[in-house]
């Protein structure tokens, strides 16, 4: 049995990164590109998102620092 050259179709399975400039593609784990970005160009992100210094950040609620209860009361203690 021989082996024969096949050309796949993997577009839906590349992701890409940002960094320094540039968009690195991947297929899993294994970079396959870049995508070199002009000098000044921005990034157009969503309202609850925002970059910072070559990151992206995501704005999220997370639930706050107070003591556990069973139940919230009216007086703010155990019931």
């Amino acid at each position: 049995m021989s082996l024969e050259p096949k050309k796949l179709d993997v577009t839906d399975r590349i992701t890409g990164k940002l960094n320094n400039g540039k968009i690195e593609l991947y297929l899993e784990t294994e970079k396959v590109g870049s995508i070199s970005l002009p000098e000044g160009s921005s990034v157009q992100l969503e309202k609850h998102f925002e970059t910072d210094q070559n990151k992206i950040y995501q704005h999220v609620y997370v639930p706050g620092n107070e003591e556990p209860r069973y139940t919230d009361c009216d007086d703010g203690g155990w019931c």
